[in-house]
This record gives structure tokens, sequence and C-alpha cells, in this order.
């Protein structure tokens, strides 16, 4: 072979570099650029660029403290799959009607996603108090009331308190009201002196010293840190309120069963869940459940529909939630990616082995043989996006975040949508997503924005018109 080599051997190596690009992204990227960009190649110089990818590989082995994972970022690459079958009921018989559905599929998926997924939720309830202690009648301007609860659980001698911040317009009665789960404590969202900083353990944020945690501490420098994911104002003047808690007062997110939630639900003699029982994101799920427990307690809330939204792992969180809480209104998952709302047999971005090795407590112990071994597992995410039918579902993408799949989670709402017809519910018509920024608002919806993973004002501004659409009817 002479001269410059072919167009495919180098998407090839391109290809390989990507597969290393999401640990070490700021040196993959560099490193990408400089290699393919205003580039052209012989065929004798891919001795040195395979040796080069080598060392990266080596890099990302020690990077990942020697857990080294491939993943796929192209579309061309997506090996053929076959998902479970939605509407085939165990016995082989077809969906035939809402009934068949209520009554005997839906319980079928939704075994197998406690059993196998996310693990089954305890089935007694503790003992818990709900305590107000702080309200603001002129907040934001004097067009919302604050508010702040605690909500206190005691079992077997240990106590839990869950935090929760909220934020209602004065000039609507009952309003609509979303409940966000935060990642650093409710003093992120809104720099105000007044809110209580989280005690809870918080994550440290990678290469970044703008978040106030210290030792895994909130600090005053953290106040409204993560306040561009929470426009507050725009929620108010919009006509909705907002609820809002640190999952860490839940479960902290690391791997340790000794804290958080799970040891006030052990029998004696345990000390994590079983291998069927609930991980850290149905942990968090089940938080959610009980701040809708203060959705309800408070009178200026207890008649407002209920929308749950969660970014990233707390977007896996809140559809959790809404299928195993039929309170909720509806759900919105904002770049959940694998195991929230993409297809996880398109292995595309994460995956079901790297998720299980990077974070081994968010899932039943159950999950993890379907490491490498998709195919085996009887649900896929259409299934989970199905159990909240008839209720609005959103999905949200990001054009740049790669690593959701922003095609498969578009896939889930699609294949799923045979469940919403059922009822006489639109869903996602087209099996191509839709350009970028051309929102989708049916009773499954989708967007895909421009930019990476985070919450932005687009994202915003598509929820609540999503949910006047279906509210004001």
């Amino acid at each position: 072979m002479r001269g410059r080599y072919t167009e495919g051997t180098k998407c090839i190596a391109r290809h390989t570099i990507l597969r290393f690009e999401f640990e070490t992204n700021r040196y993959m990227k560099t490193l990408s650029t400089l290699l393919f960009r205003n580039r052209s190649y012989r065929y004798q110089d891919i001795p040195q660029l395979i040796y080069i990818i080598t060392v990266l590989s080596i890099f990302h082995v020690g990077y990942s403290f020697g857990q080294p994972e491939l993943f796929n970022v192209d579309e061309r690459l997506v090996e053929p799959y076959d998902l479970p079958e939605l509407l085939i009921l165990a016995n082989g018989q077809k969906v035939q009607n809402v009934a068949d559905w209520e009554h005997i599929r839906r319980h079928e998926i939704l075994d197998i996603f406690l059993e196998e997924v996310y693990g089954k939720l305890p089935l007694k309830d503790l003992q818990h108090t709900i305590e107000v202690v702080d309200r603001n009648e002129t907040a934001l301007n004097n067009t919302a009331i604050r508010q702040q609860w605690k909500l206190t659980f005691e079992s077997h001698g240990k106590q839990l308190d869950i935090e929760v911040l909220a934020y209602l317009p004065k000039s609507v009665t009952s309003p609509p009201v979303f409940l966000v789960p935060n990642f650093r404590g409710n003093q992120t969202i809104i720099n105000d002196p007044n809110i209580v900083i989280t005690s809870s353990w918080v994550r440290m944020r990678k290469n970044s010293d703008t978040s106030g945690v210290v030792d895994h501490k909130a600090t005053e420098a953290s106040r409204g840190t993560s306040s561009s994911r929470f426009p507050l104002e725009k929620i108010i003047a919009n006509g909705f309120g907002l609820y809002t808690f640190y999952y860490g007062d839940v479960d902290p997110d690391f791997n340790d069963f000794s804290n958080g939630i799970h040891p006030l639900f052990y029998e004696q003699g345990e000390d994590k869940p079983k291998s069927d029982a609930w991980g850290a994101i149905s942990a968090w799920a089940w938080g959610i459940t009980k701040v809708i427990d203060v959705i309800e307690y408070n009178p200026l809330s207890t008649d407002s529909k209920i929308i749950v939204m969660g970014h990233s792992r707390l977007g896996k969180a809140a559809l959790w939630s809404g299928v195993i809480d039929d309170r909720i209104d509806m759900a919105i998952s904002n770049n959940s990616g694998c195991m929230g709302a993409a297809i996880l047999r398109r292995r595309f971005g994460e995956t079901v082995k790297i998720i299980n090795t990077r974070f081994p407590h968010w899932f039943a112990d159950n999950f993890k043989k379907y490491n490498d071994n998709e195919k085996e597992l009887p649900v896929d995410q259409h299934m989970l996006i199905a159990l909240m039918a008839p209720r609005p579902v959103y999905i949200a993408s990001a054009e740049e975040d790669r690593w959701a799949d922003p095609k498969g989670e578009y896939l889930a709402g699609y294949y799923a949508s045979p469940a919403y017809k059922l009822y006489g519910e639109k869903g996602l018509s087209n099996p191509e997503p839709p350009a970028v920024n051309v929102p989708i608002h049916q009773t499954i919806g989708y967007h895909m924005r421009t930019g990476k993973h985070d919450v932005t004002d687009y994202d915003w501004e598509q929820y609540m018109k999503f949910a006047r659409t279906h509210f004001d009817k």
C-alpha cells in the first residue's frame, strides 16, 4: 500500500482515541485535535499513531485505577440488537388493552426492574416527623414564599434528617411544583445566607476549586454555586413552585452501606442490602417519594401537581421514582443516560459494565451479572419509560453529551410509545430523533439541545411549556 492511508483507517484511529476520552477528557481532546485536525498522514505513519494510542491506553489504565474500559461513541459502530417485547406477556400472549397492561404486563416488567436492576425497596414505613424550620414571606423580591423543612426518620436507634427547601409563588394557590434533588446541598441553588448549609458528606468536583467543598464538607463558599441550574425567578414568574433536597442526605454517594438510609432498615445481622435489594438509585428515588409527603403536608401545596426532574444520575432516580410513586404527575429526565433513559443494548457511551464498575453501589447486586451481558437482561429502558404511562414523561438530551447517548435516550421514548397508545396518548412517532433544538411536546416529550452535560435555561423553558401543555388542558 502506498501514499496516504484510507479515511477508514483514520476513522478507526480517531475512534480509538475517542474511546478513552471520557475519563481523561482534557488531555484526550487536546491530543485528538493535534493528531487529526488539518493533518494528512501516510501509510508509514500508522505505527507511530498506534504507539501513541497504546501509550494513551496505558495512561488511561492508570488514571482509572486499574479498571480500564473501552466504550463506543461512534454511531457507525453500534451493533444490531433486539429489544425485549414491551407488549408481549410472559406467557407469549399479546397485550390487547389497558387492563392487560395495568394488571399483568406492567407488573411483570416492574418486578424485573425491582429484582434485577434497581433493587427492591423496603416494605415497612419508618417513624418520621415533618417540621418547618424557616419561613420567609418576602423571598425573591416579594414574589415568593421560602420555606425550609426538616424530615426526620428514626429506627434501630439511628436518625436520618432530610432538609427540604421550598419556594412557592405568592400569586398562585396550590401551584404545580417541580421537585428537583440537588447535588451539593440546598445552599448551592441560590446565594442566600439564610439557607441551611448541609452537614452531610458531599462529593468533590474533579478539576475544580469553585464548588466550595473542602474535605467533603460544604462551606460558605458553596452558596449559589449551582444557581445556573435553578432559575428560581423564572420558575416563580411562570407560576411554578420548587422543592429541592440534597440527595446525599438520603444516601451519601460512595460505596458504603453503613451510612445513609439503608441501616435504618437492616434486619438483625445485616450490614448491606441483599442481592435483590435497593442500591443508591432506589434510595434517592425513595427520598423523592418522602419529600412528596412534605409537599402534601404543606397547606400551600397540598393540591399541587408534582413534577419530578433530575439531572444525570438524579435523572435516573427521577424516572424510577415516577415508576414507584403514582403521586408523581410528570417525570423529567435531564441527560440521564445509561440506566436512565438510554437504551442499554446500544452499548453507546456508558455501558452496564462501566457503570457497575465505577458506581457499584447504585444498583442491586443482581444487576452486575449483566456486565457485558446486556442481551440477557429481560428489560431495557424503553420499558422503564413505559411504566410511567399514561402520565407525561419528558426526556432531554444534549448534543455533545455522547456519554449519555442522546439517540439512545430518544429511542427509549420512541419504543415506549406503544404503551401510551393503549391509553390514546401520543408518544414519539418517528424512529429518528428531531433536529437539535426542535422539541417534541406529546405525552412523551423530547429535545436535544446544543451544548454539554448540564441543566440550562433552554431545558427549563421546555419543561415549563411541557407542564403547561398538560396541566392547562
